[in-house]
């Protein structure tokens, strides 16, 4: 499975930005999927994730209400669309895909697409 993250970028604080999470290979065997963020000097975090069907979600605290993670599975790609973000949210976002194989669970990672929030 390969994941290929884009729409990262500069914004002002208060504004919007829509990432993509591409997948490919053996998509068939996706399982959950999430979004993660690593500040400067920080650890990686978990910023949201969604079941293999979508029905399920769940959020950080800090981005409640202003971050929506959303999958097209005919598409093979993942979404987050984060409103009103604020310079705290500067960060690399990376895809993170779980893939089961038998007994046996992996998880995979994008590159990452680096998010900044201006003042």
């Amino acid at each position: 499975v390969q994941l290929v993250e884009s729409g990262g970028g500069l914004v002002q604080a208060g504004g919007s930005l829509r990432l993509s999470c591409a997948a490919s290979g053996s998509t068939f065997s996706i399982n959950a999927m999430g979004w993660y963020r690593q500040a400067p000097g920080k650890q990686r975090e978990l910023v949201a994730a969604i079941t293999s069907g979508g029905g399920s979600t769940n959020y950080a605290d800090s981005v409640k209400g202003r971050f929506t993670i959303s999958r097209d599975n005919a598409k093979n790609t993942m979404y987050l669309q984060m409103n009103s973000l604020k310079p705290e949210d500067t960060a690399v976002y990376y895809c993170n895909a779980e893939v089961v194989a038998g007994r046996d669970v992996y998880d995979y990672w994008g590159q990452g697409t680096q998010v900044t929030v201006s003042s």
